[in-house]
């Protein structure tokens, strides 16, 4: 702290070690996620990897028993945390938190290389509230998972010149990879940077490099189609990894419209900054960053479509980029910081107060700090000893998680999967589409017991279809047994 000339204590960012940096930033991390460690549901995808990620404790590849539309180490992610610490919202949601931790350090490792220490601190912890505020972002996604491993190969890139680091980077861009498959073309267009700096070196070191990360990569993908190839199902890993998430692609796209203000404000920002001599790309952090940027965007042009949660494989850059923006302000005009700011900025984490005030007045009045209708639910269905063999959840289905029960179907792993008719021919099912799975599950299986949400479309408004047959089948054959929560628990008559 500097206490001369009798100015106000200040901290002195030039001293910050690393370990201070890694301190704060699990601090703040953890203050703005830990209320939600006990919350059941926070976003359906997260619900369907913990399921996925059972599956393969049980001993069921990925895939085979239940399926989703993710390459397999998003599910091994939560396999790992499972087959140590058993079925922990808790431990899945510190795990969560300590790769946003791991993404932010290496946000500020990166950012060190091109401005100084106070920049780079607040441009991580600018990171820790894009990577868990807003939105469902506070529970634990694919895109948070790849991106722990893609920040820390973009610092090794920056910082590396011996060719056996990037066997490494390499590694680390296979496993994002196989985390999230739109992150090949980041990784291909930086490979293809490594590619031109042999082309204008000519160096032996330079080429060992793009061939070393070519190869780190592959082993990485050779690992994940191991398990399939020993039990001789080679074929299910590539249909589901590779060849779904293409016809996923090619069915559903977003209009142009939608896609415009995201590239807008991107592609303007990076522009700007340029324009304005902020950035420089004969900086090789610099250069670095924007490609990876480049690859992001243009995988989602690709891909055809940006969900909110999808930014977050874009947002450590960005917040690189911002830091410099603002640091040039600030030093260029030197405005005051007006108290009402530092009010703003301690109102930011609004969604964790009121997360905290929800946790504790649940338990006050349940006796637990758990929440959420994926724990009230079963509880009710366990008190009451109702059927669950075959318990349809049409929402809120980590419910079979707590249930010890598997969905009724290959396509209800994931609720929305069932109105995706491009995905049936991956699901090794005589079923074609959305119908005939609905059919074969209410007329043929006829659970006896199923979960809907409380005054809610049971799917997506554009199925209008699926939407008519579900709503007439459940109002003639199912009566409502008990409303828990926001969530309606029917029976069968």
């Amino acid at each position: 702290m500097n206490h001369r000339d009798g100015k106000k204590p200040s901290l002195n960012y030039a001293h910050l070690k690393n370990t201070s940096v890694f301190l704060v930033l699990s601090l703040v991390t953890l203050f703005i996620r830990l209320p939600f460690f006990f919350r059941d549901y926070i976003d359906r995808d997260e619900s369907t990897f913990i399921l996925l990620g059972q599956s393969w404790v049980d001993g069921n590849l990925p895939y085979s028993v239940l399926w989703d539309l993710k390459p397999p180490l998003t599910f091994a992610f939560f396999a790992l945390i499972i087959s140590i610490f058993g079925k922990s919202f808790i431990a899945i949601r510190l795990f969560g938190t300590i790769v946003v931790i791991v993404i932010a350090f290496f946000t500020y490792k990166l950012s060190l290389q091109v401005t100084t220490k106070k920049v780079s601190l607040w441009a991580a912890l600018l990171c820790v509230g894009l990577l868990s505020l807003f939105g469902s972002v506070q529970g634990v996604m694919s895109e948070h998972i790849c991106m722990a491993f893609f920040i820390p190969a973009l610092y090794l890139i920056a910082t590396k010149k011996s060719p056996y680091w990037f066997f490494l980077i390499g590694g680390l861009m296979g496993i994002c990879l196989m985390t999230k498959l739109n992150m090949a073309y980041p990784g291909l267009i930086l490979g293809l940077y490594l590619c031109f700096e042999f082309l204008k070196s000519r160096t032996r070191t330079s080429l060992w490099k793009a061939l070393i990360y070519l190869f780190g990569i592959l082993t990485i993908i050779f690992l994940t189609v191991l398990p399939y190839y020993l039990k001789g199902e080679s074929l299910l890993w590539w249909n589901s990894v590779i060849r779904a998430p293409l016809e996923y692609i090619g069915a559903r796209r977003y209009s142009i419209i939608k896609l415009a203000p995201a590239f807008i404000l991107i592609g303007g920002l990076l522009f700007f900054v340029w324009k304005k001599g902020i950035i420089s790309f004969k900086n090789k952090t610099i250069l670095i960053l924007v490609l990876a940027i480049i690859g992001v965007m243009t995988s989602f042009l690709k891909g055809g479509r940006i969900n909110g949660h999808y930014l977050i494989q874009v947002y450590p850059m960005l917040t690189i980029i911002l830091a410099l923006l603002v640091n040039d302000y600030i030093t260029k005009y030197k405005p005051k910081i007006h108290k009402v700011f530092i009010l703003l900025l301690l109102l930011v984490p609004v969604e964790s107060y009121l997360e905290y005030i929800n946790v504790i007045k649940n338990k006050v009045t349940q006796g637990t700090f758990y929440n959420g209708e994926g724990f009230s639910v079963p509880r009710y269905i366990i008190e009451n000893n109702l059927e669950t063999k075959n318990i349809f959840f049409l929402g809120y289905h980590i419910g079979y998680w707590s249930l010890d029960q598997l969905p009724p179907s290959k396509a209800a792993t994931h609720p929305s999967n069932i109105y995706r008719d491009e995905l049936y021919p991956f699901y090794n099912t005589s079923r074609k589409n959305s119908m005939e799975e609905l059919r074969y599950i209410m007329e043929e299986l006829k659970p006896k017991t199923i979960v809907v949400r409380k005054n809610r479309r049971v799917f997506d408004k554009k199925e209008i279809e699926e939407n008519e047959y579900i709503d007439a089948y459940l109002k003639k054959h199912y009566k409502i047994e008990a409303t828990v929560e926001n969530a309606e628990i029917l029976q069968r008559l």
